[in-house]
Parts: structure tokens; sequence; C-alpha cells
């Protein structure tokens, strides 16, 4: 699994959840591969994505979070990931 954490440097809601956000899916899928791009030096990427706002999540190449969610918010949607994987 792919988990890119897009955002603008910064920005102060960024740095307060990244680290819990981070540990939260490597703690579910040790495996999982956790990206932060500055947005600026990945324009292209946050297009082809189709992200309108920030900071937004992206779990294997889908926007899945357009604002930052809660630890609680990202645990429950890769844990249904997860279990659609099964």
């Amino acid at each position: 699994m792919k988990i890119d954490l897009l955002y603008t440097p910064g920005c102060p809601k960024c740095v307060a959840n990244k680290e819990g956000l981070r540990a939260t899916a490597k703690n579910l899928i040790p495996n999982a591969l956790w990206r932060e791009m500055n947005v600026l030096d990945e324009i292209e990427y946050a297009v082809e994505l189709g992200v309108l706002t920030l900071p937004a999540i992206a779990i294997d190449g889908e926007v899945v979070f357009a604002s930052l969610p809660t630890s609680q918010q990202f645990e429950r949607e890769l844990i249904k990931r997860i279990n659609k994987e099964a």
C-alpha cells in the first residue's frame, strides 16, 4: 500500500499531525510506503491525482482525504482497505 501526504511547507496542521498518522499507518501496515510530498515540488502528481485542497492524503493513487483526518478516521479507512484485500 502506498500512502501519500501532500502538503505545503509551513502547514501547521501537517506538522502537528503527520507523525501520528504515519505511526498509525506503520502500526497497521508495516510494509506500507509512506511518502510526505511537498506539493510545490510534486505539482504534476498532485494535479494528476486531482488534489484541490491541502493537506490531502492519497492511498494507492486515490485521494481519500481532502483534508487531514483524525487518527481514528485514518485508522478506519486503512482497516477498511485491509479487509477488502483479505
